[in-house]
């Protein structure tokens, strides 16, 4: 009877998992409904902006000089390190920490062994990693995704581009995982400054557009190219944001159906072990009777 107790106490415990797992997938399919609307009607937009950017700062470089494309001999870099504030979202934080050795391994090795690396950590999973290496922090944004709104990462990237602008450092890259459908995340390591002009590709026949710049050049430097920033950094925390509840909502899919599987093989194995005791117990009143008979 201790074997059927035993398997009755697992079962009791992996059915009360299994309730917690479904729930979770629930409330990050509700989340992730959101996320998802807002980073599909941001893309477009950011895009679009993005490609204008690239377009016309090889022409404005030369001519009136863009700050933010400013292309230096790399000595200090920034790092943004996007992640989640939660767990149980498969390897969606871990593959980010794994870019993040890898880029200070290889990439950056020289400026990482004089000690030229900074961190911006956006999300506390991404923040213990870093401390755990023992990693220059410079800042850490742990509450950010609780109301993710433009308005909210404006401080954080205004600093961003103003240390560029002053030389504090000579390149900032961004590290995060960029949203494609619920059960597929791509991770994303791209250079958000300097702003890097778009190359025409030699096999592929491009026309030369002549931009006409309304009202002048200088208020595409002071307007535009700072808004472009900007909207490319929300959207890159809006992707990573649609990406955590993508990653969450399949973990927990699988785990509750692991759940599942694996109650279905206990009980089959409970049965087994109850009809046992039970056809034990029968042969000793049966042997008892025939004692009591003889």
């Amino acid at each position: 009877m201790s074997n059927l107790k035993e398997i009755r106490t697992r079962l009791a415990s992996i059915k009360s998992t299994m309730q917690i797992t479904n729930a979770m997938k629930m409330v990050s399919a509700a989340k992730l409904r959101r996320a998802q609307d807002a980073i599909i009607q941001m893309r477009p937009y950011a895009d679009k902006l993005h490609e204008i950017l690239e377009n016309i700062s090889a022409m404005i470089d030369t001519e009136h000089g863009n700050p933010f494309g400013d292309e230096r001999e790399i000595n200090r870099v920034l790092l943004v390190v996007i992640t989640s504030n939660k767990g149980l979202c498969g390897a969606f934080n871990a593959n980010v920490n794994k870019k993040v050795t890898e880029l200070i391994e290889s990439k950056y090795q020289k400026q990482f062994k004089s000690d030229n690396i900074d961190f911006i950590s956006i999300g506390k999973k991404g923040a213990d990693f870093l401390r755990s290496k023992k990693l220059k922090i410079k800042a850490t944004h742990q509450d950010l995704f609780d109301q993710l709104t433009f308005d909210n990462i404006l401080p954080i990237v205004n600093e961003i581009m103003n240390d560029f602008i002053h030389g504090k450092y000579d390149v900032v890259e961004l590290v995060y995982n960029q949203f494609m459908n619920a059960a597929v995340q791509v991770l994303i390591n791209e250079q958000f400054l300097p702003v890097v002009p778009k190359e025409k590709e030699e096999d592929r026949y491009e026309t030369k557009v002549d931009f006409i710049l309304e009202p002048s050049k200088e208020l595409i430097i002071d307007e535009l190219i700072p808004k472009s920033l900007r909207i490319v950094f929300y959207k890159s925390l809006l992707d990573s944001f649609a990406s955590e509840h993508g990653a969450r909502m399949t973990a927990m899919h699988k785990a509750t159906d692991n759940a599942s599987d694996l109650i279905k093989e206990l009980q089959l194995h409970y049965n087994k072990a109850r009809q046992a005791s039970i056809t034990n117990e029968i042969l000793e009143i049966v042997s008892g009777a025939e004692a009591l008979k003889g």
